[in-house]
């Protein structure tokens, strides 16, 4: 934060102020937020209580209009009158808006474009379970740090992946209010420059890990265990691994998006975390997989739940997830074939060198990526 100056104000040093706060005298202060908005507010203490007032920004308000508005408010309390008492009792009644009614709003507005529904259902649970019974009834324009971290501190340590998306979900909420005029000032939920100097960062407290994988080694045998299961979610899992797409992408999976015939799978931009479609070669045991699902509906896998797929393969391998397979996956790619790293990477659909390699690289490598769908499946089938 910019040290103060000393003195009156002027209008250069209004114009050229750099982030702070910046005395004029006589009650009369400059603030200048991180990203160079200019406000004026008069500061006082009555009754032993330390005040601050709004008196509008710069520069709709130029430095002798606050001065002006600064001797009205200091008029008030040689009057003995609270200026911000006497602001508010002019104001015409209203409800505040409360987070609660702004977080509702928010989700109203952005849930569809979301890309899973289940992102959601994620959302609106965090914030019932976590932020609502605490500060769901605080006006939007009142929330402080201390709200903040009334929410996110209890979780940190114990539940800190937990806590982080709290965090942020808040913060995207204040920004919201923010915008639509409903509260003023800085994010009191922004980590940087604010609550890092107020928690332990992240990584001291839960190392990242790796989703858990099985070696590549045991799939032929892993598969075999999974075929015995008869449930919907072990069907699924066998193509979430022959496929090597993630748990949101086969669940979702619609039968429109699959040619049995071309032995293809498209995914949609929509459902991808690249927001890009994604073709998949079907190999031969993935068709055998497929060819005998009922066709009833638009879903391949309808009704299937959201923890199925991990069930099924937890029956088999406890502590082994979903995700774990694509590295499983790129681990044989890289170990056990010859098919080059471009080739492994467009299978897991990630992006494949610079912006300007992509932009001549036009195609996907299908072909080659059929050949190694179908060398996959083999060794998948010992």
């Amino acid at each position: 934060m910019a040290a103060h100056v000393s003195g009156r104000l002027t209008v250069a040093k209004v114009r050229s102020a750099e982030p702070g706060k910046y005395p004029d005298g006589a009650n009369l202060w400059l603030r200048v937020g991180p990203h160079g908005s200019k406000a004026w507010f008069f500061r006082y203490t009555i009754a032993g209580c330390t005040r601050e007032m709004g008196l509008g920004p710069w520069p709709l308000v130029p430095l002798s209009e606050a001065r002006d508005k600064a001797t009205a408010q200091r008029r008030l309390l040689l009057e003995g009158v609270d200026p911000i008492s006497a602001r508010d009792n002019k104001k015409p009644m209203r409800d505040p808006v409360t987070f609660e009614t702004a977080a509702k709003q928010y989700l109203d507005g952005h849930e569809r474009s979301w890309k899973s529904r289940d992102h959601a259902r994620q959302w609106r649970n965090s914030l019932s379970r976590y932020v609502l019974p605490l500060i769901g009834d605080r006006p939007i324009d009142a929330i402080d740090t201390h709200d903040v971290l009334s929410v996110v501190e209890p979780l940190w340590l114990e539940k800190t992946e937990t806590a982080t998306r709290v965090l942020d979900r808040i913060r995207l909420v204040l920004d919201w209010a923010a915008a639509r005029k409903l509260r003023t000032g800085d994010n009191p939920a922004r980590w940087k420059g604010h609550l890092e100097a107020a928690l332990p960062k992240r990584s001291r407290v839960q190392p990242v890990a790796n989703h858990a994988a099985l070696p590549y080694q045991e799939m032929p045998a892993f598969m075999r265990a999974l075929r015995e299961q008869r449930e919907q979610g072990a069907k699924a899992a066998q193509l979430l691994i022959l496929t090597a797409t993630r748990t949101g992408e086969v669940r979702f999976a619609m039968w429109h998006e699959i040619d049995l015939g071309a032995r293809m799978w498209v995914i949609p931009a929509e459902r991808m975390k690249a927001t890009r479609d994604h073709r998949i070669p079907l190999s031969g045991p993935a068709i055998a997989l497929l060819s005998p699902l009922a066709m009833e509906g638009d879903r391949v896998f309808p009704g299937l739940g959201q923890h199925s797929i991990l069930k099924a393969i937890q029956r088999v391998s406890p502590g082994v997830t979903a995700h774990g397979f694509r590295s499983t996956f790129a681990d044989w790619c890289a170990e056990r074939t010859d098919f080059p790293s471009e080739v492994r990477e467009m299978a897991l659909a990630h992006a494949v060198g610079d912006k300007v390699e992509a932009a001549y690289r036009r195609g996907d490598l299908f072909a080659k990526r059929r050949q190694l769908a179908e060398a996959w499946a083999a060794f998948c089938a010992g």
